[in-house]
């Protein structure tokens, strides 16, 4: 190929090389834009931290790019406000289900091993226990996610209770801290966190309340032992497949599943039962057959401090 295509991929966060830092989400697509450095095209990675900033940024990227890859689902308003102008310009969506004639959405679908993960805390809380979830931005990603979760707490624990709530940043540790201690306090003995810069935070604030903690993204289990699991959706796949379908010109919306468990999984800590383990492996193959669906709503009540 005479001519290398210019690949820009957009991150939302602030640029390092600690994953509690920038977060597991952004440093899974430092990663794989690492591991796309062979292939037949030119990238470019900008970091946008303002969200004011977001449109600006993905247009100074498509003045420049034949693809840009808005990684994360904060990108959605961004790139439909913005592609339409550069019709001859591709915008991908890692974790975004809008279209357009230029736009394709590549997921990895991280309700679906957040159910599994909803399951393990149904069966690890007691009858009737509490359990949290904490995110940043109620983005539709993170949404899904949430519902996931629910999803999975109240298939296997049916009396259990859900905190759950959005705390507006998702790379903010000492406000993820107070929104945990906050749910500790109101009774949750476990907490799903879906954070990116915030996460060193959540493990503070799980470690000082004796809660256990599930991850996501990427396995936390082999680095922190609050972590009792992690509801694995490595989105590095979903920016890998964005560029193979931008080469092959077959530029369309993909969604990886529990069917690709280097991209999506439920990993497990050491002290999870073998009996309950295989309960989720059994799970995961009710998902996968289609036995049982993994809703991407929930109609239960926002929880704040």
């Amino acid at each position: 190929m005479s001519h290398l295509p210019r690949v820009v991929a957009v991150l939302f966060g602030r640029p390092g090389t600690d994953p509690l830092e920038i977060g597991a989400f952004n440093a899974a697509g430092v990663q794989c834009l690492a591991r796309c450095g062979d292939l037949p095209v030119r990238i470019e990675t900008l970091w946008e931290p303002n969200p004011a900033r977001r449109a600006q940024t993905i247009e100074a990227a498509a003045a420049r790019a034949e693809l840009v890859i808005a990684h994360g689902g904060q990108g959605e308003q961004a790139v439909a406000a913005v592609a339409p102008a550069f019709p001859d310009v591709a915008f991908a969506v890692t974790q975004g289900r809008i279209s357009g004639p230029n736009i394709a959405g590549f997921e990895v679908l991280q309700e679906q091993s957040a159910f599994l993960a909803g399951a393990l805390a149904g069966w690890w809380i007691a009858p009737g226990g509490t359990a949290a979830h904490l995110s940043g931005e109620p983005v539709p990603p993170g949404l899904r996610g949430r519902a996931g979760f629910a999803a999975g707490l109240a298939h296997a624990n049916p009396t259990a209770r859900l905190l759950s709530g959005f705390c507006g940043n998702q790379h903010d540790p000492d406000l993820a801290a107070r929104w945990i201690a906050a749910q500790a306090a109101a009774g949750a003995t476990l907490n799903f966190a879906m954070l990116d810069g915030g996460r060193a935070g959540a493990i503070a604030a799980c470690k000082a309340a004796g809660m256990r903690a599930i991850g996501n993204v990427r396995d936390w289990t082999a680095e922190h032992p609050v972590f009792l699991a992690s509801a694995v959706a490595d989105n590095g796949v979903a920016i890998e497949a964005a560029i193979a379908a931008f080469l092959a010109d077959r530029f369309a919306d993909r969604r990886i599943g529990l069917e690709v468990q280097e991209a999506v999984r439920l990993t497990l800590a050491a002290d999870v039962p073998p009996a309950l383990a295989t309960r989720l492996d059994q799970l995961r193959e009710e998902v996968l057959s289609g036995a049982l669906r993994v809703p991407e709503t929930w109609a239960g009540e926002e929880w704040a401090p």
